[in-house]
């Protein structure tokens, strides 16, 4: 069964200081680094990349009171993909009409060509992170590249949201925007975001 998470994440250019240091106090618990890539849409928020020659997508289920957002996984296609499901992904995810099809099934080549289209726009994304728990919730801090446009980001994620904005404040990192990699990727970019 996949429980959607919450999660309160924030962008900055250099270190987050204090709360920094708070975090590496815990010790790290992992570390992971990956090459993505992300399928942008001016008209969605929805979070659609490739990782391991595997299209992967969160779908953003609801933002409460302390603008936290709760993200569930919906999908996970390898490649080739069928033309069926190239149809979901354009309407359903990328909220854009599907292109027609020529072919049952797309290699990786043939699906980034697919996605070169006005309103999509293919963001190639390098991660370095580096994992930790506090009070039972996921902390991150990473290192990104979006397009070659270098940041850095600190997470907090859980199950409870309440969980989740006790270890925000406990960093003393409440004021700082909640800003998902998606509208960061927006930003850094230069596309325009839908909210």
């Amino acid at each position: 069964m996949i429980i959607p998470r919450w999660e309160w994440r924030t962008f900055g250019k250099s270190s987050f200081g204090v709360a920094e240091e708070k975090i590496k106090s815990h010790g790290e618990t992992g570390f992971k680094k990956s090459e993505e890539k992300y399928i942008l849409s001016k008209v969605s928020d929805e979070n659609v990349k490739i990782r391991n020659d595997v299209i992967d997508i969160k779908s953003l289920q609801q933002i409460n009171a302390d603008k936290l957002e709760q993200w569930l996984p919906v999908w996970k296609e390898g490649f080739p993909i069928n033309s069926t499901a190239l149809g979901v992904l354009f309407t359903d995810y990328f909220k854009l009409d599907a292109p027609k099809f020529l072919q049952e099934t797309y290699s990786y080549e043939e699906f980034l060509a697919i996605v070169a289209v006005p309103g999509l726009q293919v963001v190639d994304v390098y991660k370095e992170r580096f994992a930790y728990s506090i009070n039972g919730a996921t902390v991150e801090i990473a290192e990104v590249k979006f397009n070659g446009v270098p940041m850095r980001t600190v997470c907090v994620e859980h199950t409870c949201p309440d969980t989740v904005m006790g270890v925000v404040k406990e960093l003393g990192l409440q004021e700082l925007p909640n800003i998902n990699y998606i509208n960061a990727m927006k930003m850094a970019v230069g596309m325009e975001r839908m909210s």
